[in-house]
């Protein structure tokens, strides 16, 4: 077989795309320069962020932004790095030549591609989205480097290189359940998504209630901030638990003054299973409020 015949040009002009965030997505500063920094570097982009920050939004945002295509490629604990150049389906063309299938002859028939083999061959850059690296092996990382380096992998069934026709924007996300790879890491422009400010939030907010009542967002916005404040809480409530939580207030028509928490005789926050998630965090509001009812 011979090898497909666009190989990716080592010297191309980088294109000039600025991401500043979209009409559904608030973008900090800081994040929209990774975002074109890393553009600009021709590197994939790392994003960490405690869960619920919005890193895997950010590609498909980035993607909507610049009117490119999106690929994504979901990471589970048992993937491994050949599943996103290709895979070779051995078992379908042996079941294929016990029935007599013509189409065993041609192995190209059992070659499945990956989602980088399908943004190696997309006509414009398409953003590839690599979601979740770290809940797969620690060899994961390192197994992508060559083909990340140099956009190009060899199919040894077909003896194709398969190169790519444009460099994609890589957007890859963690959520630093294991360390990765120094090599890894040296490959990459890295950005770490802080937890939005009140300022932040509210705009953040705003984008997906833009009718909210204003008495409304600004008691769920001091009632959620000082549940993230509460010492000792073993998961805090992160921004997309906020934006359920509102959507619940606003469906059942909870008052403001509901969410002041200076009535005695609530125990818990107005609709807490949005926001708080285990047994534990549950159990502390309930001995929290029950020793400010011992102290007044």
């Amino acid at each position: 077989m011979g090898r497909i015949a666009h190989r990716a040009k080592r010297h191309e002009a980088i294109p000039v795309v600025r991401f500043n965030g979209t009409d559904r997505y608030v973008a900090t500063e800081d994040l929209s320069l990774a975002v074109n920094a890393a553009v600009t570097l021709q590197r994939p982009l790392l994003v960490k962020g405690e869960p619920g920050t919005g890193k895997t939004q950010l590609a498909q945002e980035v993607a909507r932004s610049l009117e490119r295509p999106l690929l994504e490629w979901h990471i589970k604990s048992t993937s491994k790095a050949q599943q996103g150049l290709y895979e070779y389906d051995a078992v379908s063309r042996l079941r294929d030549s016990q029935l007599g299938d013509e189409r065993v002859h041609d192995i190209r028939n059992y070659i499945v591609k990956g989602k980088l083999w399908e943004a190696f061959e997309h006509e414009q850059p398409p953003v590839v989205l690599i979601d979740e690296i770290d809940k797969a092996d620690i060899e994961f990382p390192n197994d992508l480097l060559r083909e990340l380096d140099r956009m190009e992998f060899y199919v040894y069934e077909t003896q194709q290189l398969v190169c790519a026709r444009h460099r994609p924007i890589i957007l890859i996300t963690s959520n630093n359940e294991k360390e990765l790879p120094d090599a890894f890491l040296r490959r990459c422009f890295f950005h770490y998504i802080r937890f939005p400010d009140e300022d932040t939030m509210r705009r953040i907010v705003e984008v997906h209630f833009p009718r909210l009542k204003p008495a409304l967002l600004s008691e769920a916005l001091t009632a959620f901030f000082r549940i993230r404040e509460t010492p000792g809480l073993k998961k805090k409530p992160s921004t997309s638990e906020l934006l359920d939580w509102i959507k619940l207030l606003v469906a059942e028509d909870v008052p403001p003054d509901i969410l002041r928490g200076d009535d005695p005789k609530r125990t818990l926050p107005v609709l807490h299973g949005a926001l708080l998630k285990n047994e534990q965090d549950v159990m502390l509001f309930e001995q929290l409020a029950f020793l400010h009812r011992r102290a007044r």
